[in-house]
């Protein structure tokens, strides 16, 4: 994905890492076709590897995760919300070997919760693969109050904390993993510009 914000990270298309002994893969949403496609190549190449691969994945509404358990994976696991699946990542983690790969497919605000929590295990850069798909919406950390607010789709949202409003910034956190919210109406109380859906 091109983007002219500097802070924002590049994501590229997953591929497998057939050099990984351990393969790692979670998904939220949409991400299921990046991975199933991953799943695919990891079959296509070394189709041992798939005894040691797992997928922890958040559906979309009714969705289930049957796309992974047809695919002929040893483990495939779903989760009801992406925190319910990043603690988990976080014990997986605490107990994975040398070798492991990770692979990360879901909207932004996922992927940068994901990789927060996989830098605090000293996965390498190259031991990590991402792909932003599905919903623009954005997480955005208030700068006034330090609340962390999920999906925000409008140029200008009430902070979940303080109920400021703020405007979302397109500079991005990678240790925050979320966008920077500036109040918008400091120097003039309730004066607020058109409020516009701006990442669908």
């Amino acid at each position: 994905m091109a983007s002219g914000i500097k802070s924002k990270p590049v994501y590229s298309p997953l591929r497998a890492d057939t050099r990984g002994r351990y393969h790692l893969m979670l998904g939220l949403g949409a991400g299921r076709s990046a991975l199933a496609r991953v799943i695919g190549e990891l079959r296509a190449a070394a189709p041992a590897l798939l005894e040691r691969t797992r997928v922890l994945f958040v559906p979309d509404g009714d969705e289930w995760a049957e796309p992974f358990q047809t695919l002929g994976l040893a483990q495939a696991q779903v989760f009801a919300d992406a925190g319910a699946l990043l603690e988990e990542l976080r014990t997986v983690l605490e107990r994975s070997l040398m070798g492991t790969r990770l692979y990360v497919a879901g909207p932004e605000h996922f992927i940068g919760r994901a990789l927060r929590t996989a830098l605090e295990f000293d996965l390498n850069k190259d031991e990590i693969g991402a792909e932003d798909i599905g919903t623009l919406a954005r997480r955005l950390y208030c700068v006034h109050c330090r609340t962390t607010t999920e999906g925000v789709r409008t140029n200008i949202a009430a902070c979940t904390g303080c109920g400021r409003w703020l405007l979302v910034r397109d500079h991005y956190s990678r240790r925050l993993a979320a966008y920077m919210g500036v109040m918008v109406d400091a120097e003039a109380p309730g004066d607020l510009p058109p409020i516009q859906e701006a990442y669908p």
